[in-house]
C-alpha cells in the first residue's frame, strides 16, 4: 500500500533562544519514558506571542502569561503517573508521559496532536497516511486534555483518525458528548448542559428574570450561551443583553470589546445579575475594568473560573458585589499536596515547565504575594531569557499550595487513573508490551465500570458523579439500559422481575388444570363415584320386587337419591380448569341443590323407619303428621333453590385474579358472598342434623334391617368432613383451593352413598336368603315381640298388636308354598309351632300396612 509521510516541521525562533523549537524534542514541555506513553495537552501559558508584523512564514511563536493553576494540573498528571508506577495497579508495566503546552491556541495544540499521531519507534517523527489504522501503533496510547473545549474539539477530530482516546479534565462543551463527531473523546467532568440547567434553576429560585450574559466568542462560549438560552427561555427568564468577547487576548479588539461590555452593564441599571461564560484570564480583564467603573452586581460564574484563586485574590474584588459559582466536586488531594512540598527535590532536566517556574521565582522573588502573582503572569518566555541566572532561586512551595484548585486537580488525576484502569483491563489476558494493543481498542475511561442492564448507579462517597457503585435492581424492578440512575417498576399485577433483572416477565397464570396430577386423581374418584351410582341403579332395577328394595322406599325414591348423588359427583367437574363465570355460578348451585335433594329424601326415609317401628301412640301420631314425602322433599329442596337464586342474583360468584403470590396470578372463583355460601352450607347441615336425630332414634332396628344405623353413620361422616373443611378452606390459598372443596364434597358424598346403598347391595348379592319375605317377616315378628314385651301398653294396644301379628302371619302364609288347606305353620324362635287359619284377605291387608307395607 502506498503511503505518504508527513514530516512534522521544527520551527526555529532563534538559535540563541532556549525556549524556541530547534528540534522535535524541544517542542515537549515535560516527558518521561515508559512502556506505554500518555500524552498531555495543557494551556500552561495563556497566550502566544505575535510578531510585530503579519507572519510570512509558518512559525510557532513563544508564549506568555504563565498560568500557575494549569502548571499545577501538569504536576497533578505527573504525580498520578508516578503513583501508579509505584503501585501494583499495572504490575510489570510502566507509564510514561509527554506533556505539551497549547498556549490556549488551537494551532499549537494541533502541532502537538500531530506528534501524538506519529508512528512509534520511527526514526523520524512522521505520520503515515493509511486507509486503515487498525494495526497502526502511534507514539502515545491516550491523551489527557485539553483545558479548553475549543482546543479539545480541534484535537479530538484529529485524534479520531486513529481513535486515540482523549480524556479531558476541564472541557465541558455539550457538543463534545456527540459520539458521532467525537468518537474517542471522554471527560471526567459533566457537560455544560447540567451547569446551565443549574444556573437557570438558581435564577428562577431567586426570582430573577432580567439578566445579562457575557461569553467568549469561541466554540465553548457559543455552545454554553446557546444551552443557557434554551434553558432560560423554558423557565421564562429574559436575557437583556449578550456580550461576546474575543477568544484570544492577542486580539486587537479585545480591550475595546471589554469596555463596550462594561458600558452596557452600567447602562442597563435594571440588570443586576450577570452570567459569565469565560476563561480565567478573560474574567481578570473584565473584572479589572468593572472595579474601575465601580460596578456592583451579582455575578454567576461558570465552572471554568468559579474557583480560580487568581480571581478570588484580586485587589478590591469585594467591590464587584456577589459571585455565585458552580464548580467541580473535590476529592482527596492530600498526596498531591505532599508532592508539591517535595517538588524542589525533583529533577528538572525533562520538565521545562518546572524550569520556567523556578526562573519565575528568581525574577519575582522580591515581590509580595499579589504582586508576585502578577509578576509571574506577566512574564514572557523571551523576558525570562534575559534574566536567566541573574538572581538567586528562592523556593516558595506555599505559593503553589495556595493556588491549588482542588476540582481541576482531582479531575486531572481522575483522568490518569481512568486510563490506567483501562490499560489494566486490556492487559489482563495478554503480555502488555508496547505493541500489545492499539489505541482504538475500547478504553474504559471511566471512574467506575458501567452498570449493566439489571443494575442501577448508586453514588458513593466520591465527590464526582462519575464515581458510583452498581447495585442490583430489587425484586419487581428492572433497568433495560446501561448506567441507569434508577430502576423502573414492573406492573405488579401482571408482571414481575427477579433481582438484577433487565426486563419484566409476565406472571404465570395458575389454576387447577385438567392435566394436573391431583386434578386427574380427583376426577378419577368422581368418575368412580358415577360408575358406582350407575351400578347401584342396575342392581336395584334388577331386584325391584325384593323386600330390600321395597324397604328402601321403592325404586322411585332410590332413583331420586341416586340421581342427586350423580349430580354431586358431576358438580366437581366445574371446580377444575380455567374458571369462567358459568362455572363459578353453576358449581355451588348444582352441589347445594343436589345435596339438599339427597338429604331431604333420606330424611323422609328416616321418618318412615320411625313410623314403621314405633310403638308409642303419641310418637306415631306426630310422625304421621310429619310424614308427607312429596311436600316435604319439595319444600326442603325449594328453600335451597330460593337461597341459591337470591345468591346468584344479588351477590353472584365471579372470576377473580389473586395476586398474593409474587410471581403468579391465581385464577379462582370468588364466591361473591361468604354469607350466602355459609347459609347454603348451613341449611344443608341443618337438614343433615335433623336426619341424624331421626336416624339415631331408629338405630335399634332389626339386625337385618338396620338402615337407620347406616344413615346415622353417613351423617357423621358428612359432619366430620365439613367441620374439617372450614379451617382448611380458610387457611388454604393458591390453585389447590378448589381441590380442597372437591375433596370434602367427594368424602361426604361417598360417605352417604356407601352407607345408604352398599349394605343393601351386599344383602341383595351375597345374602339372598335374607332377602325373602318370610325372612323379613320373621325379623319383624321377633323385633315386635321384644318391643311389646318391654313396653307397658293398654289392652287395646295389645289387641291391636295381636291382630297385627296375626295379620302378618296370615300374609306370610299366603305367600309361602307350605300352606296346606288354609292352614299355616310358622315357627317362632323359643315357642312351639303355631297353627292357625288364614285370615280374610281384607283384614290381612289392613294389619300389614301398619308394620310391613308402610316401611
Amino acid at each position: 500500500m502506498a503511503f505518504v509521510i508527513f514530516l512534522i516541521p521544527c520551527f526555529m525562533v532563534g538559535t540563541d533562544v532556549a525556549f524556541s523549537c530547534q528540534n522535535a524534542d524541544d517542542f515537549v514541555g515535560a516527558s518521561s519514558p515508559g512502556d506505554i506513553v500518555i500524552g498531555g495537552l495543557f494551556s500552561v501559558h495563556s497566550e502566544m506571542l505575535r510578531p510585530e508584523e503579519d507572519p510570512i512564514k509558518p512559525v510557532i511563536q513563544n508564549c506568555a502569561g504563565f498560568e500557575i493553576q494549569v502548571f499545577l494540573q501538569t504536576l497533578a498528571m505527573i504525580h498520578a503517573i508516578e503513583t501508579i508506577n509505584n503501585s501494583t495497579l499495572l504490575s510489570g508495566v510502566t507509564l510514561g508521559y509527554e506533556i505539551y503546552d497549547t498556549c490556549a491556541e488551537v494551532t499549537k495544540a494541533m502541532a502537538s496532536a500531530l506528534r501524538f499521531l506519529s508512528k512509534f519507534n520511527s526514526s523520524e517523527d512522521a505520520v503515515e497516511f493509511k486507509c486503515n489504522y487498525s494495526d497502526y501503533i502511534p507514539r502515545v496510547k491516550a491523551v489527557i486534555g485539553a483545558s479548553y473545549s475549543e482546543v479539545s474539539m480541534a484535537v479530538s477530530r484529529l485524534l479520531a483518525l486513529q481513535l486515540i482516546p482523549q480524556v479531558s479534565p476541564a472541557s465541558s462543551a455539550e457538543i463534545l458528548s456527540d459520539k458521532i463527531r467525537f468518537p474517542s473523546f471522554f471527560r471526567t467532568i459533566p457537560s455544560d448542559f447540567h451547569q446551565t440547567r443549574a444556573m437557570t434553576r438558581l435564577i428562577c429560585e431567586s426570582g430573577w428574570n432580567w439578566i445579562g450574559v457575557i461569553a467568549t466568542d469561541d466554540d465553548n462560549g457559543r455552545f454554553a450561551l446557546e444551552s443557557f438560552g434554551v434553558q432560560a427561555m423554558a423557565n421564562n427568564v429574559c436575557i437583556a443583553f449578550k456580550e461576546m468577547l474575543p477568544a484570544y487576548l492577542s486580539d486587537s479588539t479585545f480591550h475595546t470589546k471589554v469596555d463596550q461590555a462594561i458600558e452596557n452593564i452600567v447602562k442597563e441599571k435594571r440588570v443586576n445579575v450577570i452570567v459569565v461564560f469565560m476563561r480565567q484570564f478573560h474574567v481578570l480583564k473584565l473584572f479589572k475594568k468593572a472595579i474601575e467603573r465601580n460596578v456592583n452586581k451579582i455575578w454567576i460564574a461558570s465552572d471554568n473560573w468559579s474557583a480560580a484563586v487568581k480571581i478570588s485574590t484580586m485587589p478590591n474584588i469585594r467591590q464587584l458585589g456577589t459571585v455565585v459559582g458552580f464548580g467541580f466536586k473535590n476529592g482527596d488531594i492530600s498526596s498531591f499536596q505532599e508532592f508539591l512540598r517535595n517538588l524542589h527535590e525533583k529533577p528538572t532536566e525533562n520538565n521545562k515547565f518546572l524550569r520556567e517556574y523556578i526562573m519565575l521565582l528568581s525574577v519575582c522573588a522580591h515581590l509580595e504575594y499579589h504582586d508576585f502573582q502578577r509578576c509571574i503572569a506577566n512574564q514572557s518566555q523571551d523576558n525570562l531569557l534575559e534574566n536567566d541566572g541573574s538572581k538567586p532561586q528562592i523556593w516558595r512551595d506555599d505559593f503553589l499550595n495556595a493556588n491549588v484548585e482542588p476540582g481541576f486537580i482531582h479531575s486531572t488525576m481522575l483522568a490518569v487513573y481512568a486510563i490506567a484502569h483501562a490499560i489494566k483491563g486490556l492487559c489482563k489476558d495478554r503480555d502488555c508490551t508496547l505493541s500489545a494493543f492499539t489505541p482504538w481498542e475500547k478504553v474504559q475511561s471511566t471512574c467506575s465500570q458501567p452498570c449493566s442492564p439489571g443494575q442501577v448507579k448508586k453514588v458513593t462517597e466520591s465527590p464526582h458523579t462519575c464515581c458510583y457503585e452498581c447495585i442490583y435492581c430489587p425484586e419487581n424492578h428492572y433497568s433495560n439500559q446501561t448506567d441507569m440512575d434508577y430502576c423502573y417498576r414492573c406492573n405488579n399485577k401482571t408482571y414481575w422481575a427477579p433481582v438484577n433483572s433487565s426486563t419484566c416477565y409476565r406472571k404465570t397464570i395458575y389454576f387447577l388444570a385438567w392435566t394436573d396430577w391431583f386434578a386427574i386423581f380427583l376426577l378419577l374418584l368422581s368418575a368412580f363415584g358415577v360408575v358406582l351410582v350407575l351400578s347401584i341403579c342396575v342392581i336395584f332395577t334388577k331386584n325391584l320386587d325384593t323386600p330390600v328394595v321395597k324397604a328402601s322406599g321403592g325404586l322411585t325414591v332410590c332413583y331420586i337419591i341416586l340421581f342427586s348423588h350423580f349430580l354431586i359427583f358431576l358438580s366437581t367437574v366445574f371446580f377444575i380448569d380455567i374458571p369462567t363465570e358459568f362455572k363459578c355460578k353453576t358449581r355451588q348451585a348444582v352441589f347445594g341443590i343436589s345435596f339438599t335433594l339427597c338429604i331431604s329424601c333420606i330424611l323422609i326415609k328416616s321418618l318412615k323407619i320411625l313410623l314403621a317401628f314405633s310403638f308409642d301412640p303419641k310418637l306415631q301420631n306426630f310422625l304421621k303428621c310429619m310424614y308427607k314425602p312429596i311436600p316435604t322433599v319439595a319444600t326442603c329442596t325449594g328453600i335451597q333453590v330460593i337461597i341459591c337464586t337470591f345468591w346468584l342474583i344479588f351477590r353472584t360468584p365471579f372470576v377473580n385474579q389473586n395476586f398474593s403470590i409474587p410471581r403468579a396470578i391465581i385464577l379462582e372463583c370468588n364466591e361473591g358472598s361468604i354469607v350466602a355460601f355459609g347459609i347454603m352450607l348451613g341449611y344443608i347441615a341443618a337438614l343433615a342434623f335433623i336426619c341424624f336425630i331421626f336416624a339415631f332414634k331408629g338405630r335399634k332396628l332389626p339386625e337385618n334391617y338396620n338402615e337407620a344405623k347406616f344413615i346415622t353413620f353417613g351423617m357423621l361422616i358428612y359432619f366430620i368432613a365439613w367441620i374439617v373443611f372450614i379451617p382448611v378452606y380458610a387457611t388454604t390459598f393458591g390453585k389447590y383451593l378448589p381441590a380442597v372443596e372437591i375433596i370434602v364434597v367427594l368424602i361426604s358424598n361417598y360417605g352417604i352413598l356407601c352407607c345408604t346403598f352398599l349394605p343393601k347391595c351386599y344383602i341383595i348379592i351375597y345374602k339372598q336368603e335374607t332377602n325373602t319375605k318370610s325372612a323379613f317377616l320373621k325379623m319383624v315378628y321377633t323385633y315386635s315381640s321384644k318391643s311389646a314385651g318391654s313396653v307397658a301398653v293398654s289392652q287395646a294396644s295389645l289387641d291391636s298388636k295381636s291382630s297385627s301379628f296375626r295379620a302378618t302371619v296370615t300374609d306370610l302364609c299366603k305367600t309361602e308354598n307350605d300352606s296346606v288347606n288354609g292352614n299355616c305353620h310358622f315357627q317362632v324362635p323359643g315357642q312351639s309351632l303355631i297353627k292357625g287359619k288364614v285370615l280374610p284377605q281384607n283384614a290381612a291387608r289392613t294389619m300389614v300396612r301398619k308394620r310391613v307395607s308402610s316401611i
